[in-house]
């Protein structure tokens, strides 16, 4: 059973940035991995996916130009690079896994994609 780690979450002031970690055990195969978000009062959302050679990232648009997900296979790893946070990006932060293997899969399927979840780590822009 794969188990998610989260890490980095933390808060910034707006314009800041953030990197968020996620650390896999198990046996991960080549399924895509990406990051959702939940807001205060709000449904669980996409933010962005990566398959398993890293290529061709899918990100929702809102993050588009600012967020930037990658992969570190020999690290069973994935990073989610935050730069110029707004405070409209304040929210607990989730890893996951997905049997799907593209990353456009996931982030068009969303929650119906997901088979593992991490516990979540908080982000909080605010000045």
């Amino acid at each position: 059973q794969v188990q998610l780690v989260e890490s980095g979450g933390g808060w910034v002031q707006p314009g800041g940035s953030l990197r968020l970690s996620c650390a896999a055990s198990g046996t991960l195969g080549d399924k895509a991995m990406g990051w959702f978000r939940q807001a205060p009062g709000k449904e669980r959302e996409f933010v962005a996916a990566i398959n398993w050679s890293g290529s061709m990232p899918y990100y929702a648009d809102s993050v588009k130009g600012r967020l930037t997900i990658s992969r570190d296979n020999a690290k069973n790893t994935v990073y989610l690079q935050m730069n110029s946070l707004k405070p409209e990006d304040t929210a607990v932060y989730y890893c996951a896994l997905s049997p799907t293997r593209t990353a456009q899969a996931m982030g068009l399927l969303a929650l119906e994609s997901v088979e593992v979840w991490g516990q979540g780590t908080p982000v909080t822009v605010s000045s």
